[in-house]
C-alpha cells in the first residue's frame, strides 16, 4: 500500500458519503477543521457518519474530532457512526483507539477494506442471466434500500428512509438492480466522485448469493460508468465476506477501516 492510495482511499469513502448524503431531503455536509461530517438526519446512523478530516498524530487530535462530531449529532435523536483507518493514526495511537472511542460512546460496529482496481479481470466464471434493471424511478430506489437493508439486518422502513431518496441516483449516479423472477435480490450503485468511480451499496439477499449475483451488477454498473463518464478506476470498502469477490475481480487492498457507532439518545 502507499500512502497516496491510502489518503484516495479516505477521501472516496469521505466524498461518496457526502455525495449520497446531499441526496437525502434532510441531508447536511459539515466540514470543520479536525472532522468531516455527513449528516443524513435519518434513522440509520450508517447514513449519519463523520470522518477525520486529516491524520491524527495525538490523542488529543483524534478525541478533538471525535468530541466536535459528538456534539454536533447531540442536537438530534439518532445514532452516530465515526469512520477511520488506523493508517490514519500515530502508530502508539492505533491500539488505543477502541478504548478512547469507548469513552465517548462510540463501539466498532463494521470493519471494511478500503480497496482500488484501474480496471476489472475477465471472469473467471460464466456470470448469471440476471434482469438488471436501471435505478431510475421509485421502484428501483426502494429497491436499493430494500435489499440493503435486509443485507444489515435493518427493518424496510428504515433502509427507506435513508436510501430511497431520487437525490441519491442524480446525474453523479449510475445504478443497478438485479431481479430473479422479477423481484429485486441485488443491487450496486456506482458514484463518480472527483474523477474515480466509487462503489457502494452493494448487497444480495441472502438466498442469491455465492452464485456471482453481486459480481454480475456490479460489472454492469462499472460498464455504465466507464460509458457515460469515461473512467476505470475504481474505489470501494469491502466487507470480509464480499472481499474475495472483489480480489477476484481486480481490485487490490489498500487499508482496513473501522466504523464506530454511538447509540440514539435513550438507547
Amino acid at each position: 500500500m502507499s500512502r497516496a492510495e491510502i489518503d484516495e482511499s479516505h477521501a472516496q469513502f469521505r466524498g461518496a458519503w457526502r455525495l449520497m448524503t446531499l441526496g437525502l431531503p434532510r441531508g447536511e455536509v459539515v466540514e470543520r477543521a479536525d472532522v468531516f461530517i455527513t449528516a443524513g438526519h435519518v434513522t440509520w446512523s450508517l447514513m449519519n457518519m463523520s470522518f477525520l478530516n486529516r491524520p491524527a498524530e495525538t490523542e488529543a487530535e483524534l478525541m478533538r474530532a471525535v468530541d466536535s462530531a459528538a456534539s454536533y449529532f447531540a442536537q438530534g435523536p439518532h445514532g452516530w457512526a465515526f469512520t477511520l483507518t488506523p493508517e490514519w493514526l500515530a502508530p502508539g495511537l492505533r491500539e488505543q483507539a477502541d478504548a478512547l472511542l469507548a469513552t465517548r460512546g462510540l463501539k466498532p460496529g463494521m470493519t471494511t477494506s478500503g480497496m482500488v482496481a484501474d480496471r476489472m479481470l475477465e471472469p473467471v466464471r460464466p456470470l448469471p442471466p440476471l434482469d438488471l434493471r436501471p435505478v431510475n424511478d421509485t421502484w428501483g430506489y426502494n429497491a436499493v434500500a430494500d435489499v440493503n437493508a435486509a443485507s444489515y439486518d435493518t427493518p424496510q422502513a428504515l433502509g427507506r428512509e435513508a436510501l430511497a431518496a431520487s437525490g441519491i441516483f442524480g446525474p453523479e449516479s449510475r445504478a443497478f438492480v438485479g431481479c430473479h423472477d422479477g423481484a429485486p435480490s441485488t443491487s450496486t450503485v456506482a458514484l463518480r466522485v472527483d474523477g474515480i468511480v466509487y462503489i457502494a451499496l452493494v448487497a444480495t439477499l441472502a438466498e442469491h448469493r455465492r452464485k456471482s449475483a453481486a459480481e454480475t451488477v456490479l460489472r454492469r454498473a462499472l460498464e455504465e460508468a466507464k460509458h457515460a463518464w469515461g473512467l476505470e478506476r475504481t474505489v470501494l470498502h469491502a466487507t470480509e465476506a464480499g472481499a474475495p469477490v472483489y480480489r477476484r475481480m481486480g481490485y487490490r487492498d489498500v487499508a482496513p477501516f473501522v466504523s464506530y457507532f454511538a447509540p440514539p439518545k435513550g438507547a
